[in-house]
C-alpha cells in the first residue's frame, strides 16, 4: 500500500488560482478589517447586450440583470426584472392562469432599439440606456420609462427593493388603485398598499383595507393601464415628488408589471379582467337590501327587526349577525343564551323571506376545549414565526392563533368548518378583521412564515393577500357545501383578483356628509379597479346621522351594486324607519325602486361577468376625450343606461349635473334633455337626479318584499325613444344555481331605433333558459309622434293606450322579434 507523500512536482496553474492572484488586493484575510466593501446603493439597468426568445417570451440582459418581456395578448405585455438574472418561481394569486392569446408577434432588431410588435402595440427596448416604452400601431408612445428599472439590496430581509418610474405628462390623469379615500383623479398624490384596519378613516387617509395595485392612465384622450402584480408593501407616486415622473415600487419581490393597452378606459378594465378574472354571478337575493348592525342580539331583537321590515312594507333580503352571535367570539359557535335554537330562528327568518349572513373572523381562540382550535393545532394549520413559535395575537376572543390561508390544505379544512352553518340554513358569510388585524400590534410581525401555495414567504409577502385567501377558502368551501347553490360572501380586506370570490364594502366609515361624498367616489373607483360588487355602510358605521343624511345615503345606496346599512353598537337604531316621516316613506320609495330595477342590475352583472364591463362608471369613462371630465366625480352611470348624481350636501334644493353627449330622459317625468352639458336639477328630499339614456330598454320587476316573494307574471320593459340605434341587454336565469355555467340562461339583446315618425324594437335571444312568464308590458317614452299603429311580428296590436304623460303602453309576447310603432 502506497503512502500519501506530498508531490514535489509544481502545481499546474488553474483558473481558480489565476483568479485569486488577480484579485488578491480585493480579498481580505479573515482577521483583517474589510476595507473595500461597496456601499449599498440603488443599481440601474445598464445597456442591453443580448436577447433570447423562447416562444412568446423575450429575455434581455445587460450582462448581469435580466428583463423578461412576455407577449400575453395583442394588447397586454408583461415585464419582469431579475437583478442578477435569476427569476423567482412564477406564481400569482391575482392571475391564477396566464392565458396567452396572441397569434402574431415579431422581434425587430435595429441600430437603436429592440422592438416587440403585435397587431396592436409595440414594446421598445432602447439599446442606449435600457429604457422601455410602449406605443400603439400608429407609433404614438403611450408609456415610457423616465428612469431605467432599478433595485436596491435589502440587507435585513434579503431580496431587493424594486422600482419602476414612468414619464408623467403635464395633463396626464390617473384612476383606479381600489378604494383609496381621496379624489377620483389620483394625479399629484402618493399612496401605500398595505392592508390596514382603518376604523373611522378620514379623507386622504392611507393605507386602508385593500391593496389593488392597478391604475389607469389617461393622456391626450388615450388610455392604458399598469398592473404592478407585487404583494409586498407597495408604493405609488403619481407626480407628487416630481411632476414629470410616475413611480411604483415595492419593499420586496420582483419588479413585475403588465402594460395593458386601451385606447379606451373601458378596454383597459376589460383586459385587466382577462388577467384577474370577473365576479361570478351573485345569488339574485344578494342584490336586494341588507340590514346589519354590530350587533343584533339576542334572537328576539333579530326577529323584531325582521318584523319591522314586513310591518313597514320595506323590502329586505338579508339580516346580518355580527360577533355577538358566537360563544365567547369563537368562530363557528353559537351563544346559546342569546340564540337558544339558531336553526329554528334561521328557518323562521327564511319563511319570512330573509337570508341570514354571519360574520367569521380569522382569529381562533387558544383553547384546547374548542374543537376548531384543537383540530387546527393538531394539524399544524396555524401561522408560525421564523423561530417556529406560533403567531399569537389578541382580537375579539382574546388570545388567538391564525390559520395560514396561503396553504391549500388549510383552505380546504377551513371550507369544511362551514358545514354546520350551511346545514342550519346560513346563506352568506361575512369575513372581517382579515387585513389581518391584531389588537395593539396592528397586524402580524414581518417574520411570520407562510406556505404560499408551496412558494414560501414571510408575512411581508403574504400580508396583502391574507384576507383574499381567507375569503377564497370561505367561498370555495361554501360552494362545495351548498352543492349547486351560489354562496354569498363579503370581505373587508383583499388584493387584485379578490372579485373572483366575493363582494366588498368600504369598511368602517363615519356618519357624515363628507363620508357620503367619499363613499360615492370609493365605489366608482373600486368598480373601475376591477371590483364590481361594492358598497358602503349606509348611514355611516360610527357616529350619528340625522334623518336627512340617512335618507340621502339610502338614495345613493340604491345605486350601489351592494346595498347594506350597517352601524356600530354604540349608535342609535339605524333601520329605514328609525327616523320617522317623511324619511320612512322616502326610504321605502327608493328601496322599492332598487327592487324594481333588480333585473337591470342583474343584467349589468352578467355584462360584467361575461364581458368584463364595470358596473359603476364615472363620466370620465363615458367621455375620456373631454378634459373637464377628469375632475368630475359626483355623477356616474349604473351600468351604461342610467346616470345617477347623488345629493351630498345638507339642505340642497338643486344641483348641477353633467350629462354626457347624447339624449337623456329624466327618470321622474320622462322629459328629454340634451347631453354634453351641465343642467340644473331640482333636488327635493324625495328625489335625486336620475337620467336614462335614449334608446335604452330597462327591464323592471314588480315590487316585492324580498326576491322571489311572488311569481313574476310579466316583466315591464321601459323603452326610451332614440333617433340612433341603441343596444340593451336583459339577462335571466334561475338566480341561485350555477346552471348558467352550462348555458342555462337567457340573454336577450334589444335594439331600439327611431326615424321621426316610427320606431322599431328588435329582440334576439341566446341561451337555454325559458322564464315562466309569457308577456312583456311595454312602456314607451319620448315618442316624437302620436302612435296610431303597432305591428308586432307581422300582427297588429290593437290594444294600447297613450297616456296624458305621452307614454305608450301595450303588451306582447316575450318571444317577439320585431315590433314597429307608427
Amino acid at each position: 500500500m502506497e503512502e500519501n507523500i506530498p508531490s514535489t512536482e509544481p502545481i499546474p496553474e488553474s483558473p481558480a488560482v489565476k483568479l485569486t492572484e488577480q484579485e488578491e488586493e480585493v480579498f481580505q484575510h479573515i482577521n483583517n478589517p474589510v476595507l473595500g466593501l461597496k456601499p449599498i446603493v440603488k443599481k440601474y439597468l445598464g445597456t442591453p447586450k443580448s436577447v433570447e426568445q423562447k416562444e412568446n417570451k423575450f429575455f434581455f440582459s445587460d450582462g448581469e440583470a435580466t428583463v423578461e418581456v412576455t407577449v400575453v395578448t395583442d394588447e397586454i405585455i408583461k415585464v419582469r426584472m431579475a437583478p442578477h438574472g435569476v427569476f423567482l418561481e412564477e406564481f400569482s394569486y391575482a392571475v391564477p392562469k396566464l392565458n396567452t392569446k396572441v397569434s402574431v408577434f415579431h422581434l425587430h432588431d435595429n441600430a437603436d432599439e429592440y422592438r416587440i410588435s403585435t397587431n396592436t402595440v409595440n414594446c421598445h427596448i432602447n439599446k442606449a440606456d435600457f429604457f422601455i416604452s410602449f406605443s400603439d400601431s400608429q407609433n404614438h408612445v403611450t408609456s415610457a420609462d423616465a428612469v431605467q428599472m432599478h433595485w436596491e439590496e435589502n440587507v435585513k430581509f434579503g431580496g431587493y427593493y424594486v422600482f419602476g418610474t414612468k414619464v408623467c405628462h403635464s395633463k396626464e390623469a390617473f384612476f383606479g388603485l381600489g378604494d383609496k379615500p381621496t379624489d377620483l383623479n389620483l394625479r399629484g398624490k402618493r399612496f401605500v398598499n398595505w392592508n390596514t384596519d382603518a376604523y373611522s378613516f378620514a379623507w386622504n387617509q392611507d393605507p386602508i383595507y385593500r391593496s389593488i395595485p392597478f391604475y389607469i392612465s389617461l393622456n391626450e384622450g388615450i388610455s392604458h393601464g399598469i398592473f404592478f402584480d407585487n404583494t409586498f408593501k407597495a408604493h405609488f407616486d403619481f407626480g407628487a415628488e416630481d411632476r414629470s415622473k410616475t413611480s411604483f415600487w415595492a419593499d420586496g419581490g420582483e419588479l413585475q408589471y403588465y402594460y395593458i393597452h386601451g385606447p379606451n378606459m373601458m378596454d383597459v378594465v376589460k383586459r385587466y379582467h382577462l388577467l384577474t378574472g370577473t365576479h361570478p354571478m351573485p345569488p339574485l337575493w344578494a342584490l336586494g337590501y341588507h340590514q346589519c348592525r354590530w350587533s343584533y342580539y339576542p334572537e328576539s331583537k333579530v326577529m323584531k327587526v325582521a318584523k319591522g321590515f314586513r310591518e313597514n312594507q320595506i323590502p329586505c333580503d338579508g339580516i346580518y349577525l355580527d360577533i355577538d352571535y358566537m360563544d365567547g367570539y369563537r368562530c363557528f359557535t353559537w351563544n346559546r343564551k342569546y340564540f337558544p335554537d339558531p336553526k329554528k330562528m334561521i328557518k323562521e327568518l327564511a319563511a319570512d323571506g330573509f337570508k341570514t349572513v354571519v360574520i367569521i373572523d380569522p382569529g381562533i381562540r387558544v383553547d384546547d376545549n374548542y374543537s376548531v382550535f384543537k383540530e387546527g393545532k393538531a394539524k399544524r394549520y396555524f401561522c408560525r414565526r421564523s423561530d417556529d413559535y406560533f403567531m399569537e395575537g389578541h382580537v375579539w376572543p382574546g388570545r388567538c392563533q391564525f390559520p395560514d390561508f396561503t396553504n391549500p390544505e388549510v383552505r380546504e379544512w377551513w371550507g369544511t368548518l362551514f358545514d354546520e352553518l350551511v346545514q342550519i340554513g346560513v346563506a352568506g358569510v361575512w369575513n372581517d378583521m382579515n387585513e389581518p388585524a391584531v389588537f395593539g400590534a396592528g397586524t402580524f410581525p414581518d417574520d411570520v412564515r407562510h406556505q404560499y401555495d408551496g412558494y414560501r414567504g414571510s408575512h411581508r409577502k403574504a400580508h396583502n393577500i391574507y384576507g383574499m385567501q381567507m375569503v377564497r377558502a370561505t367561498y370555495e368551501g361554501m360552494r362545495k357545501l351548498m352543492k349547486n347553490k351560489r354562496p354569498f360572501t363579503i370581505t373587508r380586506a383583499g388584493y387584485s383578483g379578490v372579485q373572483r370570490f366575493t363582494s366588498v364594502w368600504t369598511g368602517d366609515n363615519v356618519a357624515s356628509w363628507e363620508h357620503l361624498r367619499l363613499g360615492n367616489v370609493q365605489c366608482q373607483r373600486l368598480s373601475m379597479s376591477g371590483i364590481p360588487f361594492c358598497g358602503t355602510d349606509i348611514g355611516g358605521f360610527s357616529g350619528e346621522p340625522d334623518g336627512e343624511l340617512f335618507t340621502r345615503w339610502i338614495q345613493m345606496g340604491t345605486f350601489s351594486p351592494f346595498m347594506r346599512a350597517h352601524s356600530a353598537g354604540d349608535t342609535k337604531e339605524r333601520e329605514p324607519w328609525s327616523f320617522g316621516e317623511p324619511f320612512t316613506a322616502i326610504n321605502r320609495k327608493f328601496i322599492e325602486l332598487r327592487y324594481k330595477l333588480i333585473p337591470y342590475l342583474y343584467s349589468t352583472f352578467w355584462e360584467h361577468h361575461r364581458y368584463g364591463f364595470p358596473i359603476l362608471r364615472p363620466v370620465v369613462m363615458q367621455e375620456q376625450e373631454e378634459i373637464n371630465n377628469q375632475a368630475r366625480q359626483d355623477e356616474f352611470t349604473y351600468g351604461d343606461k342610467i346616470l345617477v348624481c347623488p345629493v351630498m350636501e345638507p339642505g340642497q334644493k338643486s344641483r348641477l349635473v353633467y350629462l354626457p353627449k347624447g339624449n337623456w330622459y329624466y327618470y321622474w317625468d320622462n322629459e328629454m334633455v340634451e347631453g354634453g352639458r351641465e343642467v340644473e336639477v331640482a333636488t327635493p328630499l324625495e328625489t335625486i337626479p336620475l337620467f336614462v339614456k335614449a334608446g335604452s330598454v330597462i327591464p323592471e320587476y314588480p315590487v316585492m318584499q324580498y326576491v322571489g316573494e311572488k311569481e313574476i307574471e310579466e316583466v315591464q320593459l321601459n323603452v326610451y325613444y332614440s333617433d340612433l340605434p341603441a343596444n340593451s341587454f336583459f339577462f335571466e336565469d334561475y338566480g341561485e344555481t350555477f346552471a348558467y355555467e352550462q348555458d342555462i340562461y337567457s340573454e336577450k339583446k334589444f335594439v331600439v331605433s327611431g326615424k321621426g315618425t316610427s320606431m322599431t324594437i328588435l329582440q334576439s335571444m341566446e341561451g337555454l333558459y325559458t322564464p315562466r312568464y309569457d308577456n312583456y308590458a311595454f312602456s314607451v317614452a319620448g315618442l316624437p309622434f302620436k302612435p296610431v299603429k303597432i305591428i308586432a311580428d307581422g300582427k297588429e296590436v290593437t290594444e294600447f293606450t297613450y297616456t296624458e304623460q305621452k307614454v305608450l303602453e301595450f303588451k306582447f309576447t316575450k318571444t317577439f322579434k320585431h315590433i314597429e310603432v307608427m
